[in-house]
This record gives structure tokens, sequence and C-alpha cells, in this order.
């Protein structure tokens, strides 16, 4: 005599017949999505939504898993809960344009390597070129607004493609850039020093310290305070300061103003020599912070700045790293100060007490701006009207 199934394992039997009908169900969703006959028609809005609660609802059953322990026929033919279509979808991966940005004109002239984007910054499907025949096709073009200023008329009969990127980069402040009278309507992106811009790329940065850097030691000192200027300009501020630091302290000065011209070989053995290096900038202007404080911190010396705001100066490089001249009310106070740490080396150790976690990198000039300009034309899509750079770079 043939035993009949229990009710039971009937029960449990129907409930998996039930989920692979709405496996099927869910499968022609997604493959037959025109076939009005299934439960997600194109009036039951949204059609994921509605066959996921019906799925959903006949799970809702008490004693869940004795359906796996008591009908092991059921366990075998238990659909998967993943969706192939969803599997494509977070795997796939779309092959990206290649972003062409053509370089108007080497940046004073200075030439860089067009194929270093990946190598360099990590910043692939890159394109540089220098090749004005490929005007139409370039999505951006780097002008360096020092190198154009009389070609501003002709820019402005140039045919250009509508959604072409026009850079203005520039990495001088206000007090030593023309402004190009006419082109108000002309740039549609900016690349600067300024964290405002649409490409920032400073003059420098600190990176977190890698295992093939070896540990800092101090350089060997034999000189306390040192500057080398090669722009000399009484109306500036950092010279009339220089005049009045200079009649408290001894300061080795170098340049042309001083008779004592340094080369590219020599700058960075006098650099190291010093124990203070008066990284004092030309002009004074919110995050102009140049190379004069990456090379006095690279090559280990302690810099005092004059620029803009400690708290600007802040927000590149940490507070205990160097001394601004606005720390003291005179130029005296602060050769006084100066004087007090050459004679406190525990106290003017402290000032590289970053070096523990951190190292100077520089900005490559113009290689890096192409570069991050690719990055940004790639990554932001939206349209963008620059209406008058002038206006944001001198208001």
């Amino acid at each position: 005599m043939t035993s009949k199934p229990s009710t039971g394992c009937l029960q449990h039997i129907f409930i998996a017949s039930a989920l692979l009908l709405c496996s099927a169900v869910i499968f022609y969703m997604y493959y037959k999505p025109t076939m009005s006959w299934l439960p997600c028609s194109d009036t039951a809005l949204p059609k994921q939504d509605v066959c996921t609660e019906e799925c959903l609802r006949v799970l809702e059953v008490e004693n869940q898993t004795q359906i796996i322990t008591d009908c092991s026929a059921v366990q075998e033919k238990t659909p998967t809960t993943q969706s192939p279509v969803l599997e494509k979808e977070d795997t796939a991966n779309p092959h990206k344009p290649e972003i062409v940005v053509l370089v108007w004109k080497w940046p004073f002239g200075e030439q860089f390597d067009l194929e270093s984007c990946e190598s360099n910054y990590g910043i692939k499907g890159c394109r540089l070129t220098l090749d004005r025949n490929q005007l139409d096709k370039a999505h951006a073009v780097m002008f360096h607004v020092r190198d154009i200023g009389g070609e501003v008329s002709n820019l402005l009969t140039l045919s250009r493609p509508p959604r072409q990127k026009w850079v203005w980069m520039n990495m001088e402040s206000p007090a030593h850039t023309p402004q190009l009278h006419g082109a108000d309507d002309l740039f549609n992106l900016t690349s600067n020093y300024r964290r405002d811009s649409d490409v920032w790329v400073p003059y420098g940065r600190l990176i977190d310290i890698s295992e093939k850097d070896e540990p800092f030691k101090i350089p060997e000192k034999d000189k306390l305070v040192c500057w080398i200027v090669s722009n000399w300009n009484g109306n500036y501020r950092r010279v009339g300061y220089f005049n009045e630091l200079s009649q408290h302290i001894k300061v080795e000065a170098y340049g042309r103003h001083f008779g004592r011209y340094i080369n590219k070989e020599d700058y960075a053995k006098v650099m190291s020599s010093c124990k203070f290096y008066l990284a004092f900038e030309n002009s004074v202007f919110k995050d102009y912070i140049t190379e004069k404080l990456f090379n006095t911190m690279r090559l280990g010396a302690v810099p005092v700045v004059l620029g803009p705001s400690r708290e600007n100066y802040e927000e590149y490089i940490p507070g205990d790293s160097f001394i601004h001249v606005d720390d003291f009310k005179t130029a005296q106070e602060l050769a006084e100060h100066l004087k007090l740490l050459d004679q406190n080396q525990e106290m003017y150790e402290k000032y590289f007490a970053w070096r523990k976690d951190y190292v100077v990198q520089h900005s490559a000039f113009g290689q890096e701006h192409a570069c991050r300009i690719c990055d940004h034309v790639r990554r932001y899509k939206t349209f963008r009207i620059f209406k008058s750079v002038n206006k944001w770079y001198w208001s």
C-alpha cells in the first residue's frame, strides 16, 4: 500500500511551487516587460516593487526554515535570489571615450611630458596635445594667460564646439597678472592656485610619508637667517620688512640686488645650511602661497612667512611648522624670537615635528594643470559659463 504524503509536506511543496512561479514572473518581468499578462503589467508601477512584494508575501509564513529541513526536494528546487541583470549592471565597465586637452602654448615656454597623466597622477584616458589642428576635436583648451595677451582678438574669431571648455590657467597673483580686455566671455573654466578655481592646483602640498622615504635629519647649519630674492622692488611689503629686520639680526641675503647670485646647483645647498629662511611673497593675496614656502620646508629650514594670514597658511601646513611675521608686533620682536630659538635646540627642532608624518610634494607647473583639467572635464559634464574672469580674479 502506497503511503500518502503528509499534509505538512504538501503545504511546503505548494509554497515551493509558488516560489518557482514567482521567480518565473520576475524572469519575464526583466526580459519580456511588454507582455501585459504578467502580474507586473504596465499599469502596475513601479514594476520591481510590485513583484518583489508579491514574492515576499509568499515567504512570510511560519516555520520558514522548516521547509528546508523537512522537504529536501523543495530545497533543491528553491530558486536563487540573485538577479543576473543586476549583476551585469554592477560589474559592467563601459568604455569611456578619451579626453583630449589642447595646450595652446607651452606655459612660459616650459615644455613638459604630454604622456604622463596616468603615471604621475593616476589620471587615465587623457591625451594632451599641442596640435592646433585638433582644436575642433579637443574637449578642452588650456590657455596660460600670461602668454596670450596679444591674441584675444584672434581667439574671439575662432570657431569652437559649443561644449568645449576654454580654461584660463594662471599661477601668478593678481598684482602680477595682466587683465585680458574683451575676454569676459572667452573662458568657462579656471585653473589656479586659488581654492575657489574650478581646477585647483596649489604650488605644493604635504602628503603622507611612505616607506620609500628616508627618515628626515635636520641638515647641518652654519647660517642663522637667509633670503634669496630675484625680484627687488622697494614698494613691496617684503622689502620694507627685510630692511627693518636686518637692523636687528644678521640676514644672509642673496640675489642680483645684493651681488650674490645663486645658481640652481647652489640653491639647495645654501637653503639647507640656513636655520631660518624668509619665505616672503611678492604680494599678499588669499591662497597665494608659493614654492618659496614649500622649497624651504623640503630643504630643511624653518620658513618665516610673509603673505596671507596665519589661518590661511594653516589650511596648507601645520601651525607649528612655520613662523609668521604677523605673530610679532615688530620686526625687532621677531628677531629676538629667532635668536632665542638659535640658543635652544629643543625648541628649534619642534618646528620639524611634521616630518614624522609628511613630506613635501611640489606641483608640476603646466603639466599638472593640463592633466587635472582633463580629469575635471571627464568628471563634470554640467553646463558652465564664466562671465568675467577679470571680475572674479581682481575683485
